[in-house]
């Protein structure tokens, strides 16, 4: 293993300290935000991200919508970068996600926001950042620095941010217990043992990734990794999407990756999983029964929403050794680098 990728595997252990230490920096920023939510409830909330972040702000849709029935819809940057166009946004909340807090587009896109009166939410890893200072409230990911180009502990405190700001918005104890005991669980789903799917994948030139429900963040996530770090063609889907024509792509040995819910959307991808065994894919599926075909191990159930926080974190060490045994340098992905800067 190269020194960049032991960096890696370093950073992407340190992602259950990360989110043990958020909860002292958020107290603040969180009361702020939720007073001010309850005395102008939004009608719509608007996520502003780009790669990783914008999976977590799937995983942030699911969240808010699951929980507090108010409808979330991602926004398109360049309407304000590009296209100079000021959006209705007076009263709503947009919340603005990155990990350095500098791309150009996303900053015009929060300026814009803030200017036609909506509040203006960023989650940042760099508090002094340009984004972080044109928000009204910035609330600080706290990742620590992370080198590597591939984003993990970050997108995993991401992922813990926005668990926080719904557990405080719905005032659900039982969802901050679950927050609580998450650092532990991470640390534990960091040493499962995923290497039977590396057999199918070491030698894959494509696959499909599959998610429903607090998931879905984590099929995408897990399809963007594929292609950075391990030059693998990953295309994610919900599982009710793959049935819409994207089914169409099975042949005998395709590798399809399913990560399983622990919620009420469980069976029916469950049900998919035996379809496509069916049909001859190659199925590799997070999942506690040890009779199911391609089962790769999880951490005891506890919550829906932390127990997919867990899936990814597993999926970080597997990619590692998936790079190694493609022979891709994890750290150095092709043409890629930390801060991408897009209008």
């Amino acid at each position: 293993m190269s020194d960049s990728q032991n960096r890696l595997l370093t950073e992407t252990r340190e992602a259950p300290e990360a989110v043990r230490r958020q909860a002292l920096l958020l107290t603040e920023p969180l009361t702020d935000l939720i007073k001010r939510c309850r005395r102008v409830p939004p009608r719509v909330v608007v996520t502003c991200a780009r790669g990783s972040s914008a999976h977590a702000a799937t995983f942030g849709k699911h969240l808010i919508e699951r929980h507090l029935g108010i409808p979330v819809a991602a926004a398109a940057p360049n309407i304000a970068s590009v296209y100079h166009q000021s959006l209705r946004l007076k009263d709503q909340l947009v919340l603005t996600i990155s990990q350095s807090g500098r791309s150009d587009d996303l900053i015009e896109f929060t300026a814009m926001a803030r200017d036609a009166g909506a509040l203006t939410v960023s989650i940042v890893n760099e508090p002094s950042s340009p984004l972080a200072e044109i928000s009204e409230i910035s609330l600080p990911m706290e990742a620590g620095p992370e080198l590597s180009v591939a984003a993990t502990k970050s997108f995993v405190a991401t992922l813990s941010v926005l668990l926080r700001l719904t557990a405080a918005w719905t005032d659900d104890n039982s969802l901050r217990d679950a927050i609580e005991r998450l650092p532990d669980r991470l640390a534990a789903a960091s040493e499962l043992d995923w290497s039977y799917a590396l057999k199918a994948l070491s030698q894959s030139q494509s696959l499909a990734t599959i998610g429903r429900g607090p998931t879905l963040a984590i099929a995408r996530e897990a399809a963007l990794k594929l292609k950075e770090t391990c030059d693998l063609q990953a295309e994610p889907f919900s599982s009710a999407e793959f049935q819409h024509g994207p089914m169409a792509l099975v042949t005998p040995r395709y590798p399809v990756f399913l990560f399983q819910p622990n919620d009420e959307s469980a069976g029916e991808l469950r049900k998919l999983a035996e379809a496509l065994i069916g049909k001859g894919a190659e199925v590799l599926i997070t999942d506690q029964d040890d009779s199911m075909k391609g089962r790769l191990p999880i951490v005891a159930p506890d919550c829906p929403e932390t127990d997919a926080v867990c899936l990814i974190q597993s999926f970080y060490a597997f990619a590692l050794q998936l790079a190694e045994r493609r022979r891709v340098d994890f750290e150095r992905p092709r043409h890629l680098q930390k801060v991408t800067r897009t209008r």
